[in-house]
């Protein structure tokens, strides 16, 4: 069933995109600021169920791409994405019926909502990560036969480039990084385009109404004096992800972070509360892996979440500080990211990293002190 969005709704989805954005996907209070000037001067936005679109319909998501560490400085215009979007609609001799969310994340679940707002189109509640990745290839559109090209990369300027690779979405992503690169770190594009009968089939469905939930549930939590994560894990336990396992609690200890070649990488390294247990993560705009005390206990498509220790606020990897003391929870993907096709495309191997994909709810155990372990049942 369709819905509406309206700005009281904006601080709660926020919340939950950041969360699922593990870490990436853009800073959250930026993004919701931004949909919220939209809103102030458009009004309400309609979201579709994917179940509601038509078969015919032409659905043409819409994102920011860069370096989370720029995004921060470099705000959007606002009217860069809708420029994309009308850009390839021409491209593409076609008018959209919709637009829809690449990725889970604090800018990226919202850049829609605001070419939803500017121009009046539906939002489509799903997207094509379930999460956020780095790369413009790592779409369930992709792996599930939906090829990113053509697609259009807007600057801040009002430049626009065209990117057509036909099926090959690694390069496609190569030559948008570089004109992102260009345009100053960060970029507003679309891409994906595809049909409602593609959207059912490809997409990673309702995680802008997941985002919500979750957000409003770490929000109800703390104002009934609850334990948030507990809460994160009861309304996780009815969704397709299933599962959240309490990985860590304890302070960060040390961040080595940097901006190259259009991404924010570095490493991060968490001691626990007592002293006895050290947490390392490595992250490329998102975290990518946890590692405790040298054993692997989340990897990469799994999710890896930061949270502040006691509201559960998710805190981004460009956020990370030096004494924060947080809770590391890893929560389970939905089974179409879990495929043989889908780990070929955003597993760990695809970051370099040597470890093979092992489910965190089958993962290590709980470490750290001070904190109950929460997991959801099954």
């Amino acid at each position: 069933m369709s819905w509406t969005l309206g700005p009281d709704d904006l601080p709660d989805l926020a919340r939950g995109a950041a969360l699922l954005g593990t870490g990436g996907g853009g800073d959250p209070h930026v993004g919701r600021l931004m949909v919220q000037q939209a809103m102030r001067e458009h009004g309400p936005i309609t979201v579709l169920d994917p179940d509601e679109v038509d078969d015919d319909a032409f659905v043409i998501p819409t994102a920011m791409m860069g370096a989370p560490t720029v995004m921060v400085e470099k705000i959007p215009r606002g009217d860069e994405a809708v420029t994309a979007l009308r850009t390839l609609e021409r491209l593409l001799g076609r008018r959209a019926t919709a637009t829809m969310p690449i990725e889970c994340g604090g800018i990226n679940s919202m850049i829609p909502l605001v070419v939803a707002a500017r121009s009046g189109l539906p939002v489509v509640d799903a997207d094509g990560m379930g999460r956020a990745f780095p790369e413009l290839q790592m779409e369930t559109f992709g792996v599930y036969g939906v090829p990113g090209s053509p697609m259009v990369v807007s600057g801040d300027h009002g430049e626009t480039v065209t990117i057509d690779t036909g099926q090959d979405n690694i390069r496609m992503e190569w030559l948008a990084r570089g004109a992102t690169i260009r345009m100053g770190g960060a970029a507003l594009i679309a891409e994906y385009a595809m049909s409602g009968a593609d959207v059912k089939r490809t997409a990673v469905p309702r995680t802008l109404s997941l985002g919500l939930s979750l957000g409003r549930a770490i929000r109800e939590a703390r104002e009934q004096l609850r334990d948030p994560v507990s809460a994160l894990a009861e309304a996780l336990s009815e969704t397709i992800y299933t599962h959240l396992r309490v990985l860590f609690a304890g302070k960060v200890a040390d961040v080595e972070r940097r901006t190259v070649d259009g991404f924010a990488r570095g490493r991060a390294r968490f001691v626990s509360f007592d002293g006895t247990s050290t947490l390392r993560t490595r992250f490329q705009n998102e975290t990518l892996i946890a590692e405790i005390d040298g054993e692997v206990a989340a990897i990469v498509p799994d999710l890896i979440c930061v949270l502040e220790a006691e509201s559960a606020e998710p805190i981004t990897t460009e956020g990370l500080r030096y004494g924060q003391r947080v809770v590391v929870v890893g929560i389970s993907t939905p089974q179409i990211m879990r495929t043989p096709e889908a780990l070929a495309v955003f597993g760990p191997a695809c970051f370099g990293l040597d470890e093979e994909f092992r489910p965190v709810e089958v993962a290590s155990e709980y470490h750290g002190s001070g904190r109950d372990t929460h997991s959801t049942p099954g």
